[in-house]
């Protein structure tokens, strides 16, 4: 194999490869990454046996064929060459050795026989349509802040993808929970997606699909199956399996009949959260909100380091109500909101509380109060 190639397209592909290999592995050709010559392109393809990435970038290939390398040390090389090099990768396939060079850098590193490298089983897949960037990335970004890190609940380690009935229709929705919030996001449902399987989307694939996205401009053709998920653009396929088991029942956790009804600023409403919450213990981080006629009062008692308070002008018109959250909850969930407002509705101290920018409801969060 012998190819020559622009040192940031090839930085672009080793950057993509070397976030889904694992440092740490028992078997070493997963530490590797397969790269692929033929025509006018090459690929590289990178794998933890969950995850597959591949991504084809333009080269000048003299020779084809195929050879496997330490993804974080080609990684490395090519992050630290100069802007706009020319990099050349030539492998001879009898020395076990893979050529870099670029200007007067040269580089010898050692490979693995390609046919060691574990391809992914290609699935049959049942449902796929394509969908706009903005719209996966909106769907995916404001839910994945609820998925569960406890990894016993392993069905919670990921964002639930499926077709759903919406306000308004058919919806293609997301939704994430880890049992003390919950976020669900619903988008139009695109042409050909309504038979699609309910799947959840690993963490790990979540962030991987995230640099896939940030083109507006980008049309994303996802496919999926009972065990598998892919998404694929014209540069780059992204092949995933899907966490095996059963999501539980979202919808018996929104309250529908929270009549109490709080409007304010979202910016304003984080920062005041982040400034009292300066002060409550690590452990609990509790924050208590204390509403009656357009006031709210955020407190924070925190007896082994201080106290503070900050008091807010809102929208409020119901009875006094005093509920306590974990800081950090209603920080993320602030921080979902788009437009200028967010709206709680409340029921009682105890009860879980909904929150949804204004009166838009394809986004919707739920979080569990704590007693103060």
């Amino acid at each position: 194999m012998k190819l020559s190639l622009e040192r940031n397209a090839l930085l672009k592909a080793m950057s993509r490869a070397q976030s889904v290999v694992e440092r740490r592995n028992t078997i070493p050709i997963l530490g590797n990454v397969l790269i692929e010559a033929e025509g006018d392109q090459v690929s590289f393809r990178a794998t933890d046996l969950d995850i597959e990435v591949v991504e084809r970038a333009p080269a000048m290939v003299a020779r084809a064929g195929a050879t496997t390398v330490s993804a974080h040390t080609l990684h490395e090389i090519v992050r630290k060459l100069p802007d706009g090099a020319m990099v050349e990768l030539h492998d001879d396939g009898l020395a076990g050795r893979l050529e870099v060079r670029a200007g007067r850098s040269h580089f010898s590193l050692a490979t693995l026989p390609r046919e060691d490298f574990p391809l992914m089983a290609s699935a049959e897949y049942q449902t796929s349509f394509a969908c706009p960037a903005p719209v996966l990335r909106r769907l995916f970004d404001k839910a994945k802040f609820a998925i569960s890190t406890e990894e016993t609940r392993y069905y919670l380690n990921g964002v639930y993808l499926h077709a759903a009935k919406g306000a308004d229709g058919p919806v293609l929705r997301c939704v994430a929970t880890d049992g003390h919030r919950l976020a669900r996001i619903d988008a139009a449902l695109p042409e050909g997606a309504a038979d699609v399987p309910g799947v959840i989307v690993p963490r790990k694939t979540v962030g991987e699909l995230r640099k896939l996205l940030d083109d507006d401009e980008a049309q994303i053709a996802v496919s999926v199956s009972e065990t598998k998920i892919r998404f694929a653009t014209p540069e780059v396929t992204l092949t995933s399996k899907v966490i095996d088991g059963t999501f539980p029942d979202y919808a018996r956790v929104i309250p529908t009949a929270n009549a109490k009804r709080l409007e304010v600023d979202a910016a304003e409403f984080a920062q005041a959260v982040d400034r009292v919450a300066t002060v409550s213990s690590e452990r609990s981080r509790a924050v208590k909100m204390a509403l009656e006629d357009d006031r709210l009062v955020l407190s924070v008692n925190a007896p082994d380091s201080g106290a503070a308070d900050e008091e807010l002008a809102v929208a409020y018109a119901d009875e006094r109500l005093e509920i306590g959250f974990n800081a950090k909850y209603l920080l993320e969930i602030a921080g979902q909101v788009d437009r200028e407002n967010a709206v709680f509705l409340f029921n009682s101290a105890g009860d879980p509380t909904l929150m949804r920018e204004g009166n838009d409801e394809s986004a919707v969060y739920v979080v569990m109060p704590m007693r103060v």
